[in-house]
């Protein structure tokens, strides 16, 4: 998504990173937990790439973009941005998020209504079909795909048809809805959210929706080279194996490994 669509300003420094362990899910009265994140390591990303999905799978991390001209679903190595296998969409759609099914690639357009099946293996589309609503993120756990359009509700969908089977509406500690959802992540049971042009990510209890932790990526912006307002915090993956959760942003020189920094 870009900026143009909604001009408000970012965020910075008053949310904060929850950790895994030892910070359990308040109830609505209680304070939502907050947490800064702790950078551990630092990795290359391409400047260039206006990202719009993240996620790691069989050692890799594989990453969308967005911008008509400019999207492609693509694979990469840690440690080095280069891209191994690329698709590359329709150059009149705006590329949006990505996930897992499979040995296929699921790959969404912004306002096009159409969405892509590409081959993992050799990153050809398998298929272009017709999808309702706006595409923004997406993540996949048990057998269900959870997207997000930029709202406060996350649509439900089955892998195999992309058919929406239920709806998740997303609240924070008072009740009141959370909406701009981008990018999202299954991590630890959560389900981890951006939150479009604010420096911070939503952990979100998949069975009530509820937002039990706030995850602080205040300065990761300016420290990656942001230059404009649309270089903003979009990109989650956890690699379950390793315990490694790794973010990234629009246009960002860096992809970043961090740790919940709970006090």
């Amino acid at each position: 998504m870009i900026a143009s669509r909604l001009t408000r300003p970012l965020l910075a420094g008053v949310f904060a990173l929850t950790g895994l362990a030892g910070c359990s899910h308040p109830a609505l009265s209680e304070p939502v937990p907050v947490c800064k994140a702790q950078v551990l390591e630092s990795y290359p990303h391409d400047p260039r790439a206006f990202t719009e999905g993240l996620f790691y799978l069989d050692g890799l991390l594989w990453e969308s973009t967005g911008l008509k001209g400019r999207s492609r679903v693509f694979s990469r190595r840690v440690e080095d941005a280069t891209p191994l296998k690329v698709g590359e969409v329709d150059p009149t759609f705006f590329g949006e998020g990505i996930v897992p099914v499979g040995d296929e690639i699921i790959s969404l357009t912004w306002r096009d209504g159409m969405a892509y099946r590409w081959d993992r293996a050799t990153m050809t589309a398998k298929e272009l079909f017709v999808f309702t609503g706006e595409g923004w993120g997406m993540t996949a756990h048990g057998g269900t795909i959870w997207q997000s359009d930029g709202s406060a509700t996350l649509r439900l969908r089955d892998p195999e048809t992309f058919a929406q089977v239920g709806s998740l509406a997303v609240t924070d500690g008072e009740g009141l809805p959370v909406d701009q959802l981008n990018e999202l992540e299954w991590i630890d049971g959560e389900i981890w959210a951006n939150v479009w042009m604010e420096e911070r990510i939503a952990r979100i209890d998949q069975a009530s929706g509820k937002v039990v932790g706030w995850i602080d990526l205040s300065g990761l912006a300016a420290d990656a080279g942001a230059r404009t307002p649309d270089d903003v915090a979009n990109g989650i993956a956890w690699d379950e194996a390793g315990g490694r959760i790794f973010v990234t942003g629009k246009n960002w020189s860096k992809l970043y490994r961090i740790r919940p920094d709970c006090p």
